[in-house]
């Protein structure tokens, strides 16, 4: 695969210098050249045995379904990725940019705590302003996915720690209404963002996954919470999401005021 060199020496380089529970770690890697002369890279990495996010979030027909996702398990995740995007924004020593967020770069391990992963298109925050992007290839020609990118990225041609903050806002977004950002009811003008928006904060019970939708009724039938409860924490992670997803990069929170926000949300129905 194109390109393929450069995201081995750049994982390599990204995770030798960081260390966070929230992030998967390396156990170990190898090159070596086959029996045919051809050179062999890989990155080796504790399995993780309840696979990503994404699988999780978006069931297939061929796949053995998984239980949905109850609210407190989506705001475990959450909160971890937000401290994994704390770590390396403010924490690490040599501030680190994802650039590929999404929930297939989400794992989850035995314990469903979510472990971010795939760093083979990061950048060093010092290095985003004097490294063109068009030197590191990825799958879908720019650096990072479709839906998860940026509205400034394409017309700055840089990433900032600003661009980590939007991803993480649309992975909260598909995480509360169970569609991706490309679903295909998003189109003519119409995103994940402002489809959310419309509906906020008032009639966001007919936007949210249906799964929450009824785990919203049985938490006020079994009085574990009570519905308000459930409803004020869906609008405080909907309101980290807006400001995450602000077109204007500066007015959008940083990732370490997020993760104290994100853990504050839980003590609705914790």
């Amino acid at each position: 695969m194109g390109g393929a060199e450069k995201s081995f020496l750049k994982e390599c380089e990204v995770l030798r210098s960081i260390q966070h529970r929230n992030l998967l770690s390396i156990v170990t890697a190898c090159s070596v050249v086959d029996y045919i002369g051809s050179v062999f890279k890989a990155l080796v990495y504790k399995f993780m045995a309840n696979g990503n996010l994404d699988r999780w979030l978006h069931h297939k027909g061929d796949e053995t379904s998984h239980k949905p996702l109850s609210l407190t398990q989506r705001l475990t995740i959450v909160v971890n990725i937000a401290d994994a995007l704390d770590y390396l924004h403010h924490d690490c020593g040599r501030p680190t940019i994802h650039c590929d967020l999404k929930p297939s770069n989400v794992l989850l391990d035995d314990d469903m705590n979510a472990l971010l992963a795939d760093f083979g298109i990061a950048i060093f925050y010092h290095d985003s302003w004097s490294t063109s992007t068009g030197s590191i290839s990825s799958s879908v020609g720019v650096n990072g996915t479709i839906g998860y990118i940026s509205p400034e990225y394409a017309g700055r041609g840089r990433h900032s720690t600003s661009d980590d903050v939007y991803g993480f806002g649309i992975i909260l977004l598909e995480m509360i209404i169970g569609k991706r950002p490309t679903d295909p009811m998003f189109k003519d003008g119409v995103s994940i963002v402002n489809f959310v928006d419309s509906n906020f904060p008032h009639e966001i019970v007919h936007v949210i996954d249906a799964h929450l939708a009824e785990e919203w009724k049985d938490f006020a039938q079994e009085k574990k919470a009570s519905e308000n409860a459930v409803h004020q924490c869906l609008v405080s992670v909907l309101q980290v999401a807006h400001s995450c997803t602000n077109p204007i990069p500066s007015e959008r929170m940083n990732m370490k005021e997020i993760a104290r926000r994100m853990l504050t949300v839980g003590i609705y129905i914790w």
